[in-house]
């Protein structure tokens, strides 16, 4: 099956970077491009993208309302950015995003990350990762009081060492699938978007492994 993505960024250039990086893939294809957020909502209402990677900065919709509105209408989205700025990667992963991806970081984790999003996985570049995780250890509250089981807690563990959902049924002798469940109830039970805000959640309560 292709991937349907829609490109969001207000610089030509970069959205035909981007064109040639997906579209040479045998299963990711490029079906829309929009050059501020207001376009770029008009757009995925009406293709239903499988995938929406946008920007921060554009005219009209800003990337982080768009993320939001996005994933409020069940779509995945990606941010791509200029900008690590640590309000903008909190912004993104509060209002949805499965994803948050440097320019920078090359063609080889932009492709990584689409497919992260289509899996029902999460990518983020690793430089910003690893600033996240020195401020969420640096702010953990060991043993904080909450609502998972044991089995809920071993699973959040392995989602904050960055693990797909087919690593962890491998590490708790469980199908993929069974591990997904398990994650979207932990969601639900957290009141959390997605997995990557499952990771932040466990270093700040100082549940993640050292």
């Amino acid at each position: 099956m292709t991937t349907r993505v829609l490109l969001a960024d207000d610089q030509p250039d970069v959205r035909g970077g981007f064109r040639l990086v997906l579209d040479s893939q045998p299963d990711i294809t490029v079906v829309g491009e929009a050059a501020d957020g207001t376009a770029a909502l008009d757009l995925a209402r009406r293709l239903r993208p499988d995938v929406v990677l946008t920007d921060i900065r554009m005219p009209g919709i800003d990337g982080l309302e768009l993320t939001r509105l996005l994933t409020e209408a069940g779509l995945r989205v990606v941010v791509v950015t200029t900008f690590d700025h640590d309000a903008y990667v909190d912004g993104a992963l509060r209002n949805g995003a499965c994803g948050f991806l440097l320019k920078r970081s090359g063609p080889a984790l932009l492709v990584e990350g689409v497919r992260a999003a289509v899996a029902g996985d999460a990518l983020i570049s690793p430089e910003v990762t690893v600033r996240l995780l020195r401020a969420a250890t640096a702010a953990a509250r060991p043993e904080a009081p909450h609502p998972l089981t044991n089995r809920e807690t071993d699973i959040v563990r392995l989602v904050a060492r960055g693990l797909t959902n087919a690593q962890i049924g491998a590490e708790l002798f469980i199908s993929p699938g069974t591990a997904k469940t398990h994650i979207a109830n932990i969601q639900a039970k957290l009141g959390l978007h997605n997995r990557v805000a499952v990771a932040a959640w466990t270093w700040r309560a100082g549940l993640a492994d050292p």
